[in-house]
């Protein structure tokens, strides 16, 4: 049974110079792309009651208010199912923000990514740090007490001293969530033509995660990336790092039902002709649905449950992977918990390279 769903509003007034995901700068095109979306909702869902949705992005503040209720309004809900929205600081206002509460969205997740206003327009983002700090003070205002805050970490000219301060002004702000996530520059985005100047490497980025933990550190770090207060932790991407089902709406979007991982078109025109045909289905063999529960369990800070594998995978874990886990027990970049194993700060920091090692 799927329980979740992640729609994609791929719109945004100007691509970031980091950005490879797939946005469009085309916002005239919001109504005849919410047409398509409608049209492959409909078709596929299948009325289940939803514990989370979450509409990502793009920027997905950039539709009315009314219609994102009308995406809404085509799943059925209930007073407690999570339904998170991501915001850019810019694009909204305090009527704004009441209105899609008044529609259900009940948390918030704004890209804020720095408080230095030099940095800000180096990767090629619109709003001002003081605009963040209006945004979450509006919806505070208006009701919502579940803010997260996206920060990225190994920004051109950005300092270990300068993102520490980019932290406790978040905290400042009383939001129960913030993510972090290391500058990664890939195919597709401006800075993989036009490297920027001063960018951290590998060490000076692991050297800021590890002080952001020291700062965070009144925060549960539940996930590698992600902090919240007690009782706030993401329900819509647990989904995902518990290897749960949940479906993915709009262009480029991935899902994951009955052992099946599919995605949507990622060409903007072919989704608005064709919203219903998948570029791509894949049904997981054992082995690989067995390593995505392994890979995405030790993304929690909680780790593994060794138990649960066992009776889900029927192997013995301990046995299959002895050398494997005796080899990274011993260098400390894993350690025993009360239910199986998770990975140390040591090892957060070179995951890759350990879970390789789980590849058959």
């Amino acid at each position: 049974m799927v329980t979740s769903a992640y729609v994609h509003i791929p719109f945004c007034r100007q691509k970031c110079n980091y950005c490879s995901f797939v946005s469009f700068a085309n916002s005239e095109m919001i109504e005849k792309y919410l047409e398509s979306l409608i049209k492959e909702i409909e078709h596929f869902y299948k009325g289940e009651e939803l514990k989370t949705l979450y509409l990502g992005g793009g920027t997905p503040s950039l539709l009315s208010a009314e219609q994102v209720g009308n995406i809404i309004s085509k799943f059925k809900i209930s007073n407690s199912t999570e339904i998170t929205m991501e915001l850019n600081p810019e694009s909204v206002d305090e009527n704004y923000l009441r209105a899609i509460k008044s529609f259900g969205v009940n948390r918030l997740s704004i890209g804020c990514q720095s408080f230095d206003e030099n940095i800000l327009k180096i990767i090629g983002r619109k709003h001002s740090p003081s605009d963040v700090e209006f945004v979450v003070k509006s919806a505070q205002s208006v009701g919502f007490d579940n803010i997260s805050l996206d920060f990225i970490y190994g920004l051109p000219n950005q300092s270990e001293d300068s993102f520490v301060s980019d932290l406790k002004r978040a905290k400042s702000l009383g939001v129960q969530h913030i993510s972090l996530y290391g500058l990664k520059i890939e195919e597709g985005c401006y800075f993989y033509k036009n490297p920027p100047q001063n960018m951290a490497d590998e060490d000076t980025q692991a050297e800021m995660y590890l002080r952001a933990v020291e700062v965070l550190s009144d925060f549960e770090h539940y996930e590698v990336s992600n902090f919240a207060k007690k009782g706030f932790h993401s329900r819509h991407n647990l989904t995902y790092w518990n290897n749960e089902n949940y479906y993915g709406f709009g262009v480029s979007a991935h899902g994951y039902e009955n052992d099946v991982r599919y995605s949507n078109k990622t060409v903007l025109s072919e989704y608005l002709i064709n919203p219903i045909e998948k570029v791509f289905e894949n049904k997981l063999l054992i082995q690989e649905q067995l390593e995505e529960e392994i890979f995405l369990g030790f993304r929690r800070m909680s780790g593994i449950n060794v138990d649960k594998i066992n009776r889900k995978f029927n192997i013995d874990f301990c046995e299959k992977y002895k050398n494997i886990i005796e080899k990274f027990l011993d260098t400390k970049h894993i350690k025993e918990t009360e239910f199986g194993y998770a990975l140390t700060l040591d090892g957060v920091l070179v995951s890759n390279m350990i879970l390789s090692e789980f590849l058959e």
